[in-house]
């Protein structure tokens, strides 16, 4: 299904328009756009320490919209919140990449980075933890944790939190749907393309996977973890209460309890991201 391209061009220039309307974020002692391997555009921040661990960011943005520059506030905020080394990927964008491109981005930066950790919300939470099944399935290296926010980790968006939290709140079952065909235009392809209905989740990396109580993607991130668990992948979990989808992108300007979510992420990636 080909996205109309008006919609298309209100999504990205919507996610524009938020970035131009948030503040910089805090200032760190090196940002430094980099070219990784194939060519994909990369962005360093270094808060100012010798020997931080590296995390590998992949943004959010339902596999289509998106960039270095959205996401620049959180990384920076990330960065300083958490000393930590990080470098963001702009990986190639659905429709005009459809998967497994932004798959493929992912996977090649982690190999070629060897970071501590790789983090993503939402899509890029997608990204994250495909792109560790993959490393996994080719022999590795892995990175020692994976922060899944907010992740899409069923194509088929069959569970439950898709219908009943679908509407009104911010993230509907309908945009998902756009989304999900964007990247993947063959409907018999997306259960395979998913890590929820992966076989085996055994041999993964650690992973913190945090979820929002009012996002349709609520369940298949929580049903994610549970799966992690069961594998024998040390999980730590968390359900934000009274959140909506995509809070880690901003909400700490507007909403207080967004803004503590923001700094239990932050606690969780500075006790979990490996640092020997």
């Amino acid at each position: 299904m080909a996205p109309p391209p008006d919609l298309l061009t209100q999504l990205r220039d919507g996610a524009r328009e938020r970035r131009l309307s948030r503040p910089r974020g805090p200032e760190m002692a090196a940002v430094e756009d980099l070219t990784g391997p194939g060519g994909i555009p990369l962005r360093r921040y270094r808060p100012g320490g010798d020997g931080l661990p590296l995390l590998v960011f992949l943004h959010g943005g339902g596999f289509v919209f998106c960039d270095l520059d959205t996401h620049d506030r959180t990384c920076r905020r990330i960065a300083a919140a958490c000393a930590l080394d990080v470098l963001a990927v702009d990986y190639r964008l659905a429709p005009e990449h459809p998967h497994p491109a932004a798959l493929d981005d992912a996977v090649a930066v982690l190999q070629w980075a060897r970071p501590a950790a790789v983090a993503g919300d939402s899509a890029g939470g997608f990204l994250a933890a495909a792109a560790c099944l993959a490393l996994r399935d080719a022999g590795g290296p892995l990175p020692g944790l994976q922060a899944l926010i907010c992740p899409n980790t069923d194509l088929t968006l069959s569970r439950p939190s898709i219908t009943e939290k679908g509407t009104g709140h911010g993230l509907d079952a309908d945009i998902l749907a756009f989304f999900v065909a964007s990247y993947v235009p063959d409907p018999a392809a997306r259960a395979a393309a998913s890590p929820l209905h992966a076989p085996d989740l055994a041999g993964l990396p650690p992973a913190l996977v945090v979820t929002a109580e009012h996002d349709a993607l609520r369940d298949e991130g929580e049903d994610y973890a549970g799966r992690l668990a069961a594998a024998g992948v040390p999980v730590r979990r968390r359900r934000e209460a009274g959140l909506p989808h995509g809070f880690i992108q901003g909400m700490d300007l507007t909403d207080p309890a967004a803004a503590a979510a923001h700094d239990r992420v932050f606690a969780d990636l500075r006790d979990l991201v490996p640092r020997h």
